[in-house]
């Protein structure tokens, strides 16, 4: 039987990167002889199998032929004649369309070893503008090796503007969309993928409210980058650094300021109630890409409020609380917390501020810890139903001025 390592096992061991899912490609055989050798069965579209004791993929060699729009649109061809040359030409890039076989020898045909070395992202072969989920692909690894160095291929860009100038884009399901996006959000560098989806005109299609804010201007002496698209790209690398891996916060960090794009153009670049302009536009985008309701939940509080935590200091004990109440911070505590880093997130991503300390965050958390502290059963009341919510709101905003006063 003759196996081999492929696909990202490969690519980030030449990377130096930890190792992750390792996949591999078995030629020469059927699924019959797989079965008969003691592997699994598992896939519905193609064969692939999986190993008795290690529970490891292993598919067989295949080649691919597009039918019809879409990522869905493709016909699998895999039998014991399809050779590893065959289905590395099928891979995206050629970082991925690497092989190893049981000796340690490392099959190129496609030299992605030479781009790796060079730290260019390239599509394989004309075959990647049959698959429109490659654009966002491709964004995403420029989010996850932009650190590193990496750069798309002008080649590989203008393939990326064909197949969204071919409408393929339109193809595509939100649950593919919103895959790809958090995946990005939990890299590095967030920012990449947006630049990338920019350059390749797919942006204005995936996420038309945040292409929007690019050329956006903001005030300069709370926005020394001016512009509302860096702004966000700032924020959402910032929210990578600050809580990394989190798509929860990422996706936050990403939608807070929309409602820049959506003020009155004669006040720019003064934002008037851009806060609350934002909350149709990422009720739109969560709709739109059907996001998960706890994602959408935190985007929409940071939409809404994060100009009043960027001041909390100047805020009455009385607002404090009704913000904290409106955030359902009493029922979903850990609420504050995310909310303190997406705002420290979004006053940090700005030109020059990256290193600022963010004293909103640990001041939020200080005034919900005080005024959670105060419970029903502590209170010295016989006062039931609203007037026992009433006696409640009070001792909590006291607790709240507690705080306030030792300031």
């Amino acid at each position: 039987m003759n196996i081999f390592l492929v696909g990202g096992a490969v690519r980030d061991k030449l990377l130096g990167l930890p190792a992750g899912d390792r996949d591999y490609v078995v030629v020469g055989e059927s699924p019959e002889s797989m079965q008969a050798a003691g592997y699994r069965a598992v896939g519905a579209d193609f064969p692939v199998f999986l190993h008795a004791q290690t529970g490891e993929q292993y598919a067989l060699a295949r080649t691919e032929r597009k039918t019809a729009p879409g990522y869905r649109g493709f016909v699998f061809h895999a039998d014991s004649s399809v050779t590893l040359e065959q289905d590395l030409a099928r891979r995206d890039f050629t970082m991925n369309a690497i092989a190893q076989d049981e000796n340690g020898l490392l099959i190129d045909p496609y030299h992605g070893q030479r781009d790796i070395e060079q730290k260019i992202i390239r599509h394989v072969s004309p075959a990647f503008s049959e698959d429109p989920v490659r654009v966002l692909r491709a964004a995403r690894f420029m989010a996850r090796f932009a650190h590193l160095g990496f750069r798309m291929a002008d080649e590989t860009i203008e393939l990326m503007r064909s197949i969204v100038q071919a409408g393929e884009l339109n193809h595509l399901v939100s649950e593919r969309v919103t895959q790809e996006l958090f995946s990005a959000l939990r890299c590095k560098n967030p920012s990449a993928f947006l630049q990338t989806l920019r350059e390749a005109n797919a942006l204005n299609i995936l996420l038309p409210e945040i292409d929007a804010l690019y050329g956006v201007p903001q005030r300069v002496e709370f926005h020394p980058e001016i512009d509302a698209g860096i702004h966000t790209e700032m924020v959402c690398d910032m929210a990578a650094r600050l809580a990394p891996g989190d798509d929860l916060i990422g996706f936050a960090a990403l939608v807070h300021d929309v409602g820049k794009a959506l003020t009155d153009q004669a006040q720019w670049p003064k934002h008037i109630a851009h806060e609350h302009l934002g909350v149709p536009a990422v009720e739109a985008i969560c709709d739109r890409l059907k996001i998960p309701n706890d994602h959408r939940a935190l985007a929409l509080h940071v939409c809404r409020e994060h100009l009043h935590v960027h001041r909390l200091h100047e805020l009455r004990p009385e607002t404090v609380f009704d913000l904290l109440q409106r955030v359902d911070a009493f029922r979903r505590p850990e609420r504050v917390a995310q909310m303190a880093l997406v705002c420290e997130a979004d006053k940090r991503g700005r030109l020059g501020l990256s290193e600022n300390e963010y004293p909103s965050g640990p001041l939020l958390q200080r005034y919900f810890d005080a005024a959670n502290a105060v419970k029903v059963s502590k209170l010295n009341t016989d006062a039931q139903g609203p007037e026992l919510g009433a006696v409640l709101r009070l001792a909590r905003i006291q607790a709240i001025a507690e705080v306030k006063s030792k300031l």
